[in-house]
Protein backbone atom coordinates (compact mmCIF):
# COMPACT_ATOMS: atom_id res chain seq x y z
CA UNK A 1 0.00 0.00 0.00
CA UNK A 2 1.43 3.43 -1.19
CA UNK A 3 1.82 6.14 1.14
CA UNK A 4 -0.25 9.52 0.75
CA UNK A 5 2.81 11.21 -0.53
CA UNK A 6 3.61 8.64 -2.59
CA UNK A 7 0.23 8.34 -4.67
CA UNK A 8 0.22 11.68 -5.28
CA UNK A 9 3.63 11.53 -6.81
CA UNK A 10 1.93 8.91 -9.20
CA UNK A 11 -1.14 10.34 -9.86
CA UNK A 12 1.09 13.12 -10.95
CA UNK A 13 3.25 11.24 -13.25
CA UNK A 14 0.35 9.26 -14.79
CA UNK A 15 -0.94 12.72 -15.55
CA UNK A 16 2.29 14.31 -17.53
CA UNK A 17 2.23 10.59 -19.05
CA UNK A 18 -1.11 10.97 -20.24
CA UNK A 19 -0.99 14.41 -21.15
CA UNK A 20 1.98 13.75 -23.48
CA UNK A 21 0.19 10.84 -25.00
CA UNK A 22 -2.83 12.69 -25.88
CA UNK A 23 -0.33 15.68 -26.95
CA UNK A 24 1.53 12.91 -29.79
CA UNK A 25 -1.84 12.34 -30.94
CA UNK A 26 -3.49 15.62 -32.76
CA UNK A 27 -6.35 15.60 -35.30
CA UNK A 28 -5.66 14.79 -38.73
CA UNK A 29 -4.70 17.58 -41.16
CA UNK A 30 -6.78 19.36 -43.45
CA UNK A 31 -6.51 18.88 -46.92
CA UNK A 32 -5.97 21.81 -49.38
CA UNK A 33 -7.49 22.18 -52.19
CA UNK A 34 -8.43 24.32 -54.81
CA UNK A 35 -12.72 25.26 -55.46
CA UNK A 36 -14.61 27.19 -57.49
CA UNK A 37 -18.23 28.53 -57.70
CA UNK A 38 -20.87 26.84 -59.56
CA UNK A 39 -22.76 29.48 -61.79
CA UNK A 40 -26.11 29.79 -63.34
CA UNK A 41 -26.60 30.48 -67.21
CA UNK A 42 -29.58 30.73 -69.48
CA UNK A 43 -29.37 27.99 -72.14
CA UNK A 44 -31.42 26.77 -74.73
CA UNK A 45 -33.06 23.49 -73.72
CA UNK A 46 -32.64 20.80 -75.50
CA UNK A 47 -34.54 17.92 -77.17
CA UNK A 48 -33.83 14.15 -77.30
CA UNK A 49 -33.87 12.79 -80.60
CA UNK A 50 -33.71 8.87 -81.72
CA UNK A 51 -31.18 8.33 -84.36
CA UNK A 52 -29.19 5.45 -86.21
CA UNK A 53 -25.59 5.98 -86.66
CA UNK A 54 -23.98 5.95 -90.38
CA UNK A 55 -20.65 5.68 -92.08
CA UNK A 56 -19.03 8.99 -92.55
CA UNK A 57 -18.65 7.61 -96.69
CA UNK A 58 -19.88 4.36 -97.89
CA UNK A 59 -18.79 2.92 -101.34
CA UNK A 60 -19.65 -0.10 -103.36
CA UNK A 61 -16.29 -0.57 -104.92
CA UNK A 62 -17.29 -1.87 -108.99
CA UNK A 63 -14.38 -3.53 -111.04
CA UNK A 64 -13.67 -0.68 -114.18
CA UNK A 65 -13.44 -3.53 -116.78
CA UNK A 66 -14.31 -6.93 -117.71
CA UNK A 67 -11.54 -9.59 -116.59
CA UNK A 68 -11.19 -13.28 -114.39
CA UNK A 69 -10.37 -12.54 -110.49
CA UNK A 70 -6.76 -13.91 -110.05
CA UNK A 71 -6.86 -12.67 -106.26
CA UNK A 72 -9.11 -11.29 -103.43
CA UNK A 73 -6.89 -9.88 -100.94
CA UNK A 74 -9.62 -9.20 -98.39
CA UNK A 75 -12.30 -9.87 -95.97
CA UNK A 76 -15.33 -9.32 -94.15
CA UNK A 77 -14.19 -6.78 -91.35
CA UNK A 78 -10.86 -5.99 -92.74
CA UNK A 79 -9.56 -2.10 -92.32
CA UNK A 80 -7.90 -1.49 -95.56
CA UNK A 81 -6.01 1.92 -96.02
CA UNK A 82 -6.53 3.95 -99.35
CA UNK A 83 -5.51 2.60 -102.16
CA UNK A 84 -4.85 -0.90 -100.88
CA UNK A 85 -5.29 -2.95 -103.27
CA UNK A 86 -9.20 -5.44 -103.05
CA UNK A 87 -8.51 -7.00 -105.95
CA UNK A 88 -6.35 -8.33 -109.06
CA UNK A 89 -7.67 -9.42 -112.13
CA UNK A 90 -5.98 -11.64 -114.95
CA UNK A 91 -3.66 -9.43 -117.25
CA UNK A 92 -1.01 -11.97 -119.03
CA UNK A 93 -2.19 -10.51 -122.64
CA UNK A 94 -1.96 -6.93 -121.86
CA UNK A 95 1.09 -7.79 -120.51
CA UNK A 96 2.57 -9.10 -123.61
CA UNK A 97 0.73 -6.22 -125.73
CA UNK A 98 3.12 -4.35 -123.37
CA UNK A 99 6.29 -5.56 -124.20
CA UNK A 100 5.71 -4.81 -127.71
CA UNK A 101 4.79 -1.67 -126.91
CA UNK A 102 8.11 -0.81 -125.19
CA UNK A 103 10.04 -2.41 -127.32
CA UNK A 104 8.42 -0.41 -130.63
CA UNK A 105 9.02 2.45 -128.59
CA UNK A 106 12.63 2.12 -127.57
CA UNK A 107 12.85 1.64 -131.47
CA UNK A 108 11.21 4.96 -132.28
CA UNK A 109 13.49 6.87 -129.60
CA UNK A 110 17.14 4.86 -131.55
CA UNK A 111 15.60 6.66 -134.28
CA UNK A 112 14.90 10.12 -133.19
CA UNK A 113 18.26 10.03 -131.49
CA UNK A 114 19.92 8.80 -134.96
CA UNK A 115 18.59 11.79 -136.75
CA UNK A 116 19.34 14.31 -134.03
CA UNK A 117 23.00 12.87 -134.34
CA UNK A 118 23.03 14.17 -137.73
CA UNK A 119 25.70 12.05 -140.06
CA UNK A 120 28.95 10.73 -139.02
CA UNK A 121 32.05 11.61 -140.34
CA UNK A 122 32.53 8.51 -142.20
CA UNK A 123 29.19 9.43 -144.14
CA UNK A 124 30.46 12.48 -145.18
CA UNK A 125 33.60 11.24 -146.46
CA UNK A 126 32.03 8.64 -148.56
CA UNK A 127 29.88 10.88 -149.90
CA UNK A 128 32.26 13.41 -151.06
CA UNK A 129 34.50 10.36 -152.25
CA UNK A 130 30.93 9.75 -154.69
CA UNK A 131 31.32 12.87 -155.71
CA UNK A 132 34.53 13.37 -156.89
CA UNK A 133 34.39 10.25 -158.69
CA UNK A 134 31.06 11.77 -160.75
CA UNK A 135 33.12 14.85 -161.77
CA UNK A 136 35.90 12.64 -162.62
CA UNK A 137 33.63 10.75 -165.05
CA UNK A 138 31.86 13.55 -166.29
CA UNK A 139 35.37 15.62 -167.06
CA UNK A 140 36.49 12.16 -169.02
CA UNK A 141 32.97 11.53 -170.75
CA UNK A 142 32.65 15.41 -171.86
CA UNK A 143 36.12 15.58 -173.31
CA UNK A 144 35.57 12.22 -175.11
CA UNK A 145 32.72 13.88 -176.44
CA UNK A 146 34.00 16.65 -177.51
CA UNK A 147 37.10 14.98 -179.20
CA UNK A 148 34.28 13.06 -181.09
CA UNK A 149 32.52 15.91 -182.73
CA UNK A 150 35.58 17.54 -183.90
CA UNK A 151 36.17 14.32 -185.88
CA UNK A 152 32.83 14.09 -187.31
CA UNK A 153 32.96 17.89 -188.09
CA UNK A 154 36.38 17.41 -189.78
CA UNK A 155 36.81 14.12 -191.74
CA UNK A 156 33.84 12.35 -190.66
CA UNK A 157 35.81 8.86 -189.03
CA UNK A 158 33.51 8.74 -186.30
CA UNK A 159 29.79 7.49 -187.02
CA UNK A 160 26.94 10.04 -186.24
CA UNK A 161 25.86 6.99 -183.69
CA UNK A 162 28.93 7.32 -181.85
CA UNK A 163 28.57 10.77 -181.60
CA UNK A 164 25.12 10.34 -180.09
CA UNK A 165 26.40 7.50 -177.94
CA UNK A 166 29.79 9.88 -176.72
CA UNK A 167 26.61 12.58 -176.25
CA UNK A 168 24.19 10.98 -173.97
CA UNK A 169 27.59 9.33 -171.92
CA UNK A 170 28.23 12.30 -171.50
CA UNK A 171 24.99 13.83 -170.36
CA UNK A 172 24.65 10.95 -167.85
CA UNK A 173 27.75 11.83 -166.21
CA UNK A 174 26.01 15.30 -165.75
CA UNK A 175 23.53 14.46 -164.12
CA UNK A 176 25.26 11.94 -162.02
CA UNK A 177 27.26 14.88 -160.88
CA UNK A 178 24.47 16.81 -160.05
CA UNK A 179 23.16 14.01 -158.13
CA UNK A 180 26.40 13.60 -156.15
CA UNK A 181 26.56 16.70 -154.79
CA UNK A 182 23.17 16.97 -154.03
CA UNK A 183 23.74 13.87 -151.78
CA UNK A 184 27.06 15.33 -150.39
CA UNK A 185 25.01 18.44 -149.39
CA UNK A 186 22.51 16.23 -147.33
CA UNK A 187 25.06 14.03 -146.54
CA UNK A 188 26.71 17.19 -144.63
CA UNK A 189 23.65 19.13 -143.54
CA UNK A 190 22.15 16.06 -141.64
CA UNK A 191 18.56 15.96 -141.39
CA UNK A 192 15.58 18.56 -141.87
CA UNK A 193 13.83 19.83 -138.97
CA UNK A 194 10.83 18.63 -140.20
CA UNK A 195 12.59 14.77 -140.23
CA UNK A 196 12.97 15.34 -136.54
CA UNK A 197 9.70 16.91 -135.82
CA UNK A 198 7.96 13.71 -137.37
CA UNK A 199 10.14 11.43 -135.55
CA UNK A 200 9.71 13.15 -132.26
CA UNK A 201 5.82 12.48 -132.75
CA UNK A 202 6.01 9.02 -133.96
CA UNK A 203 8.39 8.64 -130.50
CA UNK A 204 4.98 10.27 -128.46
CA UNK A 205 2.68 8.68 -130.27
CA UNK A 206 4.54 5.29 -129.23
CA UNK A 207 4.90 6.50 -125.52
CA UNK A 208 1.39 7.52 -125.31
CA UNK A 209 0.00 3.40 -126.72
CA UNK A 210 2.74 2.58 -123.64
CA UNK A 211 0.73 4.53 -121.32
CA UNK A 212 -2.43 3.57 -122.29
CA UNK A 213 -1.75 -0.11 -121.99
CA UNK A 214 -0.25 0.47 -118.58
CA UNK A 215 -3.65 2.43 -117.37
CA UNK A 216 -5.40 -1.10 -118.98
CA UNK A 217 -3.49 -3.27 -116.81
CA UNK A 218 -3.80 -0.64 -113.60
CA UNK A 219 -7.51 -1.04 -113.98
CA UNK A 220 -6.73 -4.68 -113.37
CA UNK A 221 -6.51 -4.23 -109.78
CA UNK A 222 -9.34 -2.90 -107.86
CA UNK A 223 -8.07 -0.87 -104.73
CA UNK A 224 -9.90 1.07 -101.82
CA UNK A 225 -10.96 4.67 -102.20
CA UNK A 226 -10.17 5.54 -99.23
CA UNK A 227 -9.49 4.55 -95.01
CA UNK A 228 -12.32 2.38 -93.80
CA UNK A 229 -13.86 -1.11 -93.08
CA UNK A 230 -14.43 -4.25 -95.57
CA UNK A 231 -18.48 -4.41 -95.08
CA UNK A 232 -19.63 -7.15 -97.69
CA UNK A 233 -17.80 -9.58 -99.91
CA UNK A 234 -19.13 -9.50 -103.69
CA UNK A 235 -16.63 -11.47 -105.47
CA UNK A 236 -14.53 -14.84 -105.20
CA UNK A 237 -11.26 -16.02 -106.56
CA UNK A 238 -11.95 -17.52 -110.18
CA UNK A 239 -15.09 -15.84 -110.50
CA UNK A 240 -15.65 -13.66 -114.28
CA UNK A 241 -16.17 -10.26 -113.41
CA UNK A 242 -17.71 -7.93 -115.43
CA UNK A 243 -17.25 -4.03 -115.93
CA UNK A 244 -18.88 -2.19 -113.40
CA UNK A 245 -19.74 -4.94 -111.13
CA UNK A 246 -19.35 -4.39 -107.71
CA UNK A 247 -16.17 -6.28 -105.90
CA UNK A 248 -16.67 -4.98 -102.39
CA UNK A 249 -18.61 -2.32 -99.63
CA UNK A 250 -16.40 0.18 -98.19
CA UNK A 251 -17.21 2.43 -95.39
CA UNK A 252 -15.31 4.98 -93.54
CA UNK A 253 -15.95 4.97 -89.28
CA UNK A 254 -13.02 7.03 -88.49
CA UNK A 255 -16.03 9.61 -88.23
CA UNK A 256 -19.62 8.99 -88.09
CA UNK A 257 -23.27 10.64 -88.91
CA UNK A 258 -25.69 10.27 -86.44
CA UNK A 259 -28.78 10.57 -88.46
CA UNK A 260 -32.25 12.00 -86.95
CA UNK A 261 -35.33 12.83 -88.19
CA UNK A 262 -36.06 16.50 -86.51
CA UNK A 263 -39.47 17.70 -86.36
CA UNK A 264 -39.79 21.45 -88.50
CA UNK A 265 -40.88 23.09 -85.32
CA UNK A 266 -37.02 21.85 -83.90
CA UNK A 267 -35.23 23.47 -86.84
CA UNK A 268 -35.22 27.44 -85.87
CA UNK A 269 -32.58 25.99 -83.01
CA UNK A 270 -30.55 24.33 -85.03
CA UNK A 271 -27.05 25.46 -86.31
CA UNK A 272 -24.29 24.11 -88.47
CA UNK A 273 -20.96 23.54 -86.34
CA UNK A 274 -23.47 23.51 -82.68
CA UNK A 275 -22.08 20.98 -80.45
CA UNK A 276 -24.39 18.46 -79.04
CA UNK A 277 -23.99 15.55 -76.46
CA UNK A 278 -24.69 11.66 -77.79
CA UNK A 279 -25.17 8.87 -75.70
CA UNK A 280 -25.50 5.49 -76.89
CA UNK A 281 -27.75 2.83 -75.41
CA UNK A 282 -25.63 0.08 -76.12
CA UNK A 283 -22.70 2.07 -74.12
CA UNK A 284 -24.54 3.44 -71.29
CA UNK A 285 -21.28 4.61 -69.24
CA UNK A 286 -19.96 6.96 -72.50
CA UNK A 287 -20.78 10.21 -73.18
CA UNK A 288 -19.88 11.72 -77.00
CA UNK A 289 -19.70 14.97 -78.49
CA UNK A 290 -20.90 15.85 -81.82
CA UNK A 291 -21.25 18.78 -84.27
CA UNK A 292 -24.27 19.18 -86.06
CA UNK A 293 -22.57 19.02 -90.07
CA UNK A 294 -25.65 18.34 -92.43
CA UNK A 295 -29.31 20.41 -92.15
CA UNK A 296 -30.73 18.80 -95.49
CA UNK A 297 -32.98 21.37 -96.96
CA UNK A 298 -36.00 18.52 -97.98
CA UNK A 299 -38.36 17.57 -95.00
CA UNK A 300 -39.59 13.79 -96.10
CA UNK A 301 -42.92 14.04 -96.92
CA UNK A 302 -44.56 10.69 -94.81
CA UNK A 303 -42.82 11.90 -91.39
CA UNK A 304 -42.73 15.96 -92.29
CA UNK A 305 -39.35 15.73 -90.53
CA UNK A 306 -36.21 17.30 -91.48
CA UNK A 307 -33.22 14.72 -92.27
CA UNK A 308 -30.32 15.99 -89.81
CA UNK A 309 -26.81 14.46 -89.06
CA UNK A 310 -24.62 15.06 -86.32
CA UNK A 311 -20.96 14.22 -87.00
CA UNK A 312 -18.85 12.39 -83.78
CA UNK A 313 -15.27 11.50 -83.71
CA UNK A 314 -15.03 7.65 -83.74
CA UNK A 315 -12.94 5.66 -81.03
CA UNK A 316 -10.67 3.06 -82.89
CA UNK A 317 -9.43 0.16 -80.63
CA UNK A 318 -8.13 -3.01 -80.74
CA UNK A 319 -11.54 -4.41 -82.03
CA UNK A 320 -12.16 -2.28 -84.53
CA UNK A 321 -14.47 1.48 -84.18
CA UNK A 322 -16.05 1.75 -81.27
CA UNK A 323 -19.40 3.15 -82.70
CA UNK A 324 -20.87 1.11 -85.15
CA UNK A 325 -22.90 1.63 -88.68
CA UNK A 326 -26.55 0.69 -87.68
CA UNK A 327 -26.57 1.40 -83.82
CA UNK A 328 -28.71 3.13 -82.05
CA UNK A 329 -27.54 7.30 -80.65
CA UNK A 330 -29.79 9.80 -78.71
CA UNK A 331 -28.86 13.17 -79.81
CA UNK A 332 -29.72 16.11 -77.44
CA UNK A 333 -30.27 18.90 -80.14
CA UNK A 334 -31.24 22.59 -78.99
CA UNK A 335 -34.44 23.93 -79.11
CA UNK A 336 -35.69 27.47 -79.44
CA UNK A 337 -36.81 27.57 -75.52
CA UNK A 338 -34.01 28.25 -72.65
CA UNK A 339 -33.80 27.79 -69.11
CA UNK A 340 -31.23 28.33 -66.26
CA UNK A 341 -29.06 25.33 -65.71
CA UNK A 342 -25.86 24.73 -63.40
CA UNK A 343 -22.22 25.21 -65.14
CA UNK A 344 -19.04 24.10 -63.33
CA UNK A 345 -15.36 23.73 -64.66
CA UNK A 346 -14.70 20.58 -65.95
CA UNK A 347 -12.09 20.04 -63.49
CA UNK A 348 -14.38 19.48 -60.74
CA UNK A 349 -16.08 16.24 -61.87
CA UNK A 350 -14.15 13.00 -60.19
CA UNK A 351 -15.06 9.66 -63.12
CA UNK A 352 -14.96 6.44 -61.85
CA UNK A 353 -15.26 3.13 -63.71
CA UNK A 354 -18.53 1.96 -63.83
CA UNK A 355 -20.26 4.89 -62.04
CA UNK A 356 -21.95 7.77 -62.43
CA UNK A 357 -19.53 11.26 -62.03
CA UNK A 358 -19.78 13.22 -59.20
CA UNK A 359 -18.32 16.27 -57.31
CA UNK A 360 -17.05 17.54 -53.90
CA UNK A 361 -19.16 20.29 -52.33
CA UNK A 362 -17.62 22.42 -49.69
CA UNK A 363 -19.54 23.20 -46.68
CA UNK A 364 -17.42 26.26 -44.80
CA UNK A 365 -16.77 26.32 -41.11
CA UNK A 366 -19.22 29.34 -39.68
CA UNK A 367 -15.78 30.41 -37.95
CA UNK A 368 -13.64 29.94 -40.78
CA UNK A 369 -14.29 30.54 -44.70
CA UNK A 370 -11.29 29.10 -46.02
CA UNK A 371 -11.98 25.74 -43.10
CA UNK A 372 -14.91 23.26 -44.37
CA UNK A 373 -15.97 19.87 -44.96
CA UNK A 374 -16.68 18.08 -48.15
CA UNK A 375 -20.17 15.66 -49.56
CA UNK A 376 -20.12 14.23 -52.79
CA UNK A 377 -22.83 14.87 -55.33
CA UNK A 378 -23.59 12.74 -58.11
CA UNK A 379 -24.41 14.45 -61.40
CA UNK A 380 -25.59 14.17 -64.67
CA UNK A 381 -23.63 15.71 -67.53
CA UNK A 382 -25.29 18.11 -70.44
CA UNK A 383 -23.41 19.97 -73.03
CA UNK A 384 -19.72 21.28 -72.63
CA UNK A 385 -18.62 24.92 -73.54
CA UNK A 386 -14.69 24.97 -73.14
CA UNK A 387 -13.69 24.42 -69.85
CA UNK A 388 -17.01 24.43 -68.57
CA UNK A 389 -19.87 21.95 -68.85
CA UNK A 390 -23.33 22.00 -68.07
CA UNK A 391 -24.82 19.35 -65.21
CA UNK A 392 -28.06 18.63 -63.53
CA UNK A 393 -28.05 17.71 -59.90
CA UNK A 394 -28.90 19.16 -56.40
CA UNK A 395 -26.26 22.17 -56.75
CA UNK A 396 -27.18 26.22 -55.49
CA UNK A 397 -25.35 28.78 -57.45
CA UNK A 398 -22.25 30.23 -55.64
CA UNK A 399 -21.35 26.56 -53.85
CA UNK A 400 -18.08 26.16 -54.03
CA UNK A 401 -16.92 22.89 -55.31
CA UNK A 402 -13.08 21.30 -55.19
CA UNK A 403 -11.12 21.55 -58.95
CA UNK A 404 -8.34 20.32 -57.51
CA UNK A 405 -6.90 18.25 -55.17
CA UNK A 406 -10.40 16.52 -55.10
CA UNK A 407 -9.18 13.01 -56.71
CA UNK A 408 -7.92 11.81 -52.77
CA UNK A 409 -11.27 13.52 -51.01
CA UNK A 410 -14.30 11.02 -49.29
CA UNK A 411 -17.16 12.29 -47.92
CA UNK A 412 -17.13 14.31 -44.35
CA UNK A 413 -13.27 15.08 -44.96
CA UNK A 414 -11.79 18.40 -43.55
CA UNK A 415 -10.34 20.43 -46.31
CA UNK A 416 -8.69 24.05 -46.70
CA UNK A 417 -9.37 26.18 -49.02
CA UNK A 418 -6.25 27.31 -50.66
CA UNK A 419 -7.38 29.41 -53.63
CA UNK A 420 -10.56 30.36 -55.33
CA UNK A 421 -10.72 30.01 -59.10
CA UNK A 422 -13.18 32.85 -60.70
CA UNK A 423 -12.96 31.89 -64.68
CA UNK A 424 -15.83 33.49 -66.69
CA UNK A 425 -17.98 30.69 -68.53
CA UNK A 426 -18.66 31.25 -72.21
CA UNK A 427 -22.17 32.33 -73.57
CA UNK A 428 -24.43 29.36 -73.75
CA UNK A 429 -25.73 29.55 -77.50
Amino acid sequence: MLKPSAAIIFGVCACIVCGKSIAADPSPKASPVIVSKVVEREVTVRQSFVGTIVPRRTSVVGSAVDGRVLKFLVNEGDQVKEKQPLAVLRTETLEIELAAAEAELRLRSEELAELKNGSRPEEIAQSKARLQSALASQDYLTFKYERMLTLFQKNRTVTEEQLREARAAAEQASQLKLESQAAHALTSLGPRKEKIAQAEAQLLMQSETVNLIKERIRRHTIVAPFDGYVTAEHTEVGEWIAEGDPVADIVQLSEVDVRVGVLSKYIAGLELGAEVPVTLPALPDRRFVGQVAIIVPQADELSRSIPVKVRVNNQIGKGGPLLKSGMLADVQLPTARTRSVALLLKDALVLEDGESPVVFVVKQHPQDSRRGTVKSVSVRLGVSQGEWIQVDAELAKDQFVVVRGNERLRDGMEVLIDKILSPVPVESK
